[in-house]
């Protein structure tokens, strides 16, 4: 809404103009000294409005159900891996439904009474009786095995892991974890020696460095600090780094093996431990680089 305010001078010009069309000598609706005209005027043409009605409408929240699943996750860079829920069709339907497995694997199987085993498994048939919606406002329930297999075949970091027993078709998120139900032992192989892993790094972002060398590597709400086994130049999709850190930290497994650090690693090769007491200690770093110049940061 604009508003402009004529003069005194502009009015009476105005009603110059309108007397030679009227036979009034003042129009009744121009005040004598001052009057003030309101236009208002659309954000956009009236055939944009026209064409595209909801345009200017602000995008509607997704379902209450789903976001009240979302917690545990850490965004796009550690719940979506670059999965979409914007576009339409069946790869929408597929993204969302892969989206939430994840968040309920990893994080809420407590809270929805979902009946996990210590190695992470939980039957498939469970989980889709499920009373929660996905990310595209679908019904959990309305989703079938089959979809279930396609999002796992999907998910380009390989998040999740497939098990037949018994007839029985079995899921679970591959790392990742807050829920307590799972043990590492259970979950995860052991890593005993050295030269299992020639790469083992955590990436993360220089804000966050003066924090870490105060305080060593932590797991936060997770089980288990995360390392890649690889960099993400390596020709492969990288698990357990996001793409945008820009400080990379080594682990010297030799000497943390040799002091008792157990270090496993996961189906989609990504290295986890949980230190000692959830923190993996700045003398265990090999060294750390700046990401992508590597650049040696000195720390000690």
């Amino acid at each position: 809404m604009w508003t402009l305010s004529l003069s005194v001078a502009r009015c009476t010009s105005l009603r110059a103009v309108f007397s030679r069309f009227s036979p009034s000598p003042s129009p009744p609706f121009f005040p004598s000294s001052h009057f003030s005209l309101l236009f208002s005027f659309p954000p956009r043409p009236l055939i944009a409005m026209d064409a595209h009605p909801s345009s200017s409408q602000p995008s509607k929240p997704f379902s209450p159900m789903a976001h009240a699943s979302r917690r545990g996750g850490r965004g796009r860079g550690r719940g979506g891996g670059g999965r979409s829920s914007t576009d339409g069709g069946d790869g929408n339907r597929i993204d969302a439904l892969g989206r939430l497995m994840t968040r309920i694997l990893r994080h809420m199987a407590s809270e929805l009474n979902l009946n996990m085993r210590s190695d992470g498994y939980v039957r498939v048939d469970d989980l889709l009786k499920l009373n929660i919606q996905t990310f595209a406002k679908i019904p959990l329930k309305s989703h079938t095995v089959e979809e279930v297999k396609e999002a796992v075949r999907r998910d380009n970091k390989q998040r999740f892991s497939l098990l037949e027993e018994n007839g029985q078709l079995f899921i679970r998120a591959n790392q990742g974890h807050t829920t307590k139900a799972v043990e590492s032992e259970h979950l995860l192989k052991p890593i005993l020696s050295a030269e299992e892993v020639p790469v083992c790094v955590h990436g993360t972002y220089r804000r966050n460095l003066e924090s870490i060398l105060q305080s060593g590597l932590k797991r936060m709400e997770r089980l288990h600090v995360h390392f890649s086994s690889g960099l993400p130049t390596d020709g492969e999709v990288i698990s357990g780094m996001r793409r945008d850190i820009n400080i990379l930290i080594y682990l010297d497994v030799k000497k943390a093996l040799e002091d008792g650090m157990k270090l496993y690693v996961s189906d989609n090769k990504v290295i986890l431990t949980e230190g000692f007491d959830g923190v993996v200690p700045v003398k265990y770093f090999a060294k750390i680089e700046t990401w992508p110049r590597r650049e040696l940061v000195p720390f000690q």
